[in-house]
């Protein structure tokens, strides 16, 4: 028996009735709203139904909820004001009726839950939600295709819930704008942190060295065992700097103690101190570094090359926190934090039995891997910066730029040496500049690629210096002029023809000054 109009008011005002009666109990969206996309779903015979929320910060419009869709699905579906159907909705505010998915080209089925359907067999109703003129999200639905005046009739009843339960939405994209301002700050709390614990002494932003700095707030604030590991020249001396100086230690010593320098027959003595006429030449009693850093740090750099007996006097104070001094009988205490580093292989140097296993356990507590400079070329120029304002000022010269050809050496160069090298190399430079400009021939000739000089001449000679400058000076007044030739040309005194002969010998591409 086909259903009268009477009979389908009476369901729908029922509909209404439970979904009001749902909002009453409470405007927690979260709650309530699957229950509410259920019953409508059922009611009207629809295959999903979906609430989008639109994010007006970002401008986004996500599915908050959904009745049909597997999570997975329902994360897919985002849009931009004005994409496809949903967004079109949120952008003009009036709701769109699709009879036939496949025919509208708008459909953008970002979730990909109609893919093992027939689209062509699927219809699409899609509503705004309103709080007085302003759209905050869409209330829609999926159905096999009825007639237009049926879709309509659809259409009209999805308007009144999306009417019914717009408080509800409004609340929920409150909620979720706090949330959001809540993860901003803690994101700058965050960010600040790392400031707070990035010293000034380590120059870089990448990720890699971000990722070094979190490590380093982490574990600055405990007495836990560090093991700085990285190439020779990365810095390891600096992020032990940065632990000791951002550490409840930060006002006792920080004493260094390079082992790699140490002869095997003095270096129990350095390290743990004698008393008077322990051996021949012990005149007096002599403290060693670990009581030199009571309370405070030491730093064991090149921990690798320690001594196997000295390794094992190390072991005791890691276990035990006490040693003896050579020759004494008095057990001293060993309130230190211990910082270790290496730019060695330990666990080869276990296998060959150079290394105490059980040490070495002890000292990888708490590892840290510092980056190779050609992992994190972004920070390049930072260094960069940061050299020529230290060695500036230490040489007396006002240092204005890094010419165009210098930057692209530094750049591609591969830095075996690290940031040590690069060091060196922008303190050589400052030193043989005389216009405050670093050009590329006063870089190192390790730095000079054949490729620059644009001859094949070897590097380093006065022909390959010569061509080399040319073709700074070409790179620079193309610079200046932003890659016009004929521009360049007058500033240089020469013809169009001349330079376009120079750029082409020398491979340089104009365009890319523009």
């Amino acid at each position: 028996m086909p259903e009268t109009k009477a009979s389908r008011e009476i369901k729908e005002l029922t509909l209404l009735f439970e979904i009001s009666t749902k909002l009453s109990e409470t405007l927690d969206l979260q709650t309530v709203l699957q229950p509410i996309l259920q019953m409508t779903t059922e009611y009207m015979g629809v295959l999903r139904s979906t609430l989008t929320i639109l994010n007006r910060k970002k401008g986004e419009i996500v599915i908050e909820e959904a009745y049909g869709l597997r999570p997975e699905e329902q994360a897919k579906g985002k849009y931009r004001r004005g994409e496809g159907i949903t967004g079109k909705v949120v952008e003009t505010g009036q709701p769109a009726i699709v009879p036939r998915m496949s025919e509208e080209p708008l459909f953008l089925d970002r979730t990909g839950s109609r893919k093992k359907l027939n689209k062509s067999d699927l219809a699409f109703i899609c509503v705004p939600i309103k709080i007085g003129s302003e759209v905050i999200g869409t209330l829609s639905a999926d159905r096999l295709p009825k007639e237009e005046t049926a879709l309509e009739e659809d259409a009209r009843l999805l308007a009144i819930i999306a009417s019914s339960i717009s408080q509800a939405v409004r609340l929920r994209q409150q909620a979720q704008e706090e949330l959001e301002k809540v993860r901003e700050e803690n994101q700058r709390l965050q960010d600040a942190l790392k400031n707070r614990y990035k010293p000034k002494t380590i120059v870089g932003n990448s990720k890699a060295m971000q990722n070094v700095y979190a490590l380093i707030e982490q574990v600055c604030r405990t007495n836990a065992t560090v093991l700085i590991l990285g190439e020779s020249g990365v810095g390891k001396e600096r992020v032990a700097h940065a632990i000791h100086y951002h550490s409840n230690r930060a006002a006792k010593p920080f004493v260094k103690v390079n082992c790699a320098v140490l002869p095997e027959a003095l270096a129990e003595s350095e390290l743990f101190g004698h008393e008077k006429g322990s051996f021949t030449g012990a005149i007096g009693a002599r403290q060693g570094r670990f009581e030199l850093a009571h309370q405070g740090t030491i730093f064991l750099d090149e921990i690798g090359d320690l001594p196997p007996l000295i390794q094992t006097k190390l072991l005791r104070v890691l276990q035990e926190k006490e040693f003896e001094r050579i020759g004494g009988n008095a057990t001293i205490k060993a309130e230190v934090r211990i910082i270790t580093a290496t730019n060695r292989n330990l666990e080869e140097l276990m296998e060959k039995g150079k290394f105490r296993e059980d040490l070495y356990y002890r000292l990888n507590t708490f590892p840290i891997m510092v980056p190779p400079l050609r992992q994190r070329k972004t920070d390049i120029m930072l260094l960069a910066d940061f050299f020529l304002e230290k060695y500036g000022q230490e040489h007396g010269k006002k240092i204005t730029r890094i010419s165009t050809t210098a930057t692209d050496m530094l750049m591609n160069y591969h830095w075996p040496g690290n940031v040590r090298e690069l060091e060196n190399c922008l303190e050589r430079a400052i030193i043989l500049c005389t216009d405050g400009v670093i050009h590329g021939y006063l870089l190192p000739p390790n730095l000079q690629r054949s490729d620059l000089n644009g001859g094949g001449e070897r590097s380093g000679t006065f022909k390959a210096m010569m061509t080399g400058m040319e073709r700074e000076i070409l790179a620079e007044e193309l610079k200046r002029s932003r890659g016009n030739l004929a521009k360049a040309a007058r500033a240089l005194g020469m013809t169009e023809r001349m330079i376009g002969l120079r750029v082409a010998k020398y491979g340089i591409e104009p365009g890319k000054f523009k």
